[in-house]
């Protein structure tokens, strides 16, 4: 009996595992072809092979140095620009709105969490138009500025997963600091914060990632002003019908670069989630 179950349970193992194995490779499967053709030294845009014959690192410098027609570098600058204020401007936000929905307590409380869930149930791209139009009547359509206001004046709306974090560190901990003479203000940024890396780094991560990865937005607002591009438009004019033949291999050697900083920023982060949200705060 137990050599059965240990059968059956060995050959379901078997059977999970081949198929994660088969998912995995369709998933990863792009993005390695897409890295061995930024290489690629045969310059036709299309091949019939899976690996190329020759590999060569120029495209890279070219995409860096070749400026005359497509500013790659100047659309990555604007990106990372962009990415940082917006990221920085949403996060606190984001956490600053969870806190005071999570800790405080007044009239409007309750209602003001219910509009906020309604609203993010919407499509955020239902209000291009209009925002574009009140950009056109402030005359920030094609500047960068722009691009932070829209990403960062309504992150607060995204507040859930954040309040729910902050409910479930101690309230005894608000009150000692109360009891000690601590203003909300102090306890938001001594104690809630300190402990709250996890949140923290969740929030830092989906803020820089919703600019950074953008097109529809950007593409809305900057209209044919090229050199206020970020990536994602960049990226697509690249590939178009009008500078494919001649930009098809820097387009590719372009997506792999941008991929980098999300990784690396990942990568780096990603150590934060196994630390205990309240290790030290209350002592037995």
């Amino acid at each position: 009996m137990i050599k059965s179950y240990k059968l059956r349970r060995n050959i379901s193992n078997a059977v999970v595992y081949v198929i994660l194995a088969v998912m995995g490779i369709i998933w990863v499967s792009p993005l390695v072809w897409m890295v061995l053709h930024s290489f690629r030294g045969e310059g036709t845009s299309a091949v019939h092979y899976l690996i190329p014959k020759t590999f060569t690192f120029q495209h890279y410098i070219n995409l860096f140095t070749d400026t005359t027609i497509l500013n790659f570098p100047r659309w990555f600058l604007n990106t990372l620009v962009v990415a940082i204020f917006s990221c920085i401007i949403s996060t606190l936000s984001v956490l600053m709105v969870a806190y005071t929905f999570s800790r405080l307590r007044f009239k409007a409380r309750k209602p003001l969490i219910n509009i906020g869930m309604i609203i993010g149930m919407f499509p955020g791209f239902m209000t291009m138009i209009a925002i574009y139009y009140l950009l056109k009547a402030m005359g920030l359509t094609q500047t960068l500025p722009a691009l932070v206001i829209c990403y960062s004046a309504g992150a607060g709306i995204g507040f859930q997963i954040s309040k729910g974090f902050f409910d479930t560190i101690p309230r005894a901990l608000d009150e000692a600091a109360t009891i000690d003479g601590a203003t909300k203000n102090q306890i938001f940024w001594k104690i809630i914060l300190p402990m709250s890396k996890p949140i923290v780094v969740y929030t830092v991560l989906t803020a820089f990632i919703g600019p950074w990865t953008d097109f529809i937005l950007v593409k809305i607002i900057m209209g044919d002003a090229r050199d206020n591009y970020t990536v994602s438009v960049g990226l697509q004019l690249m590939a178009s019908q009008q500078y494919i033949s001649k930009y098809y291999q820097r387009f590719l050697a372009g997506s792999t670069v941008v991929a980098i900083p999300i990784t690396l920023l990942f990568l780096k982060m990603q150590n934060y989630y196994v630390e205990g949200v309240t290790a030290g705060g209350v002592k037995g």
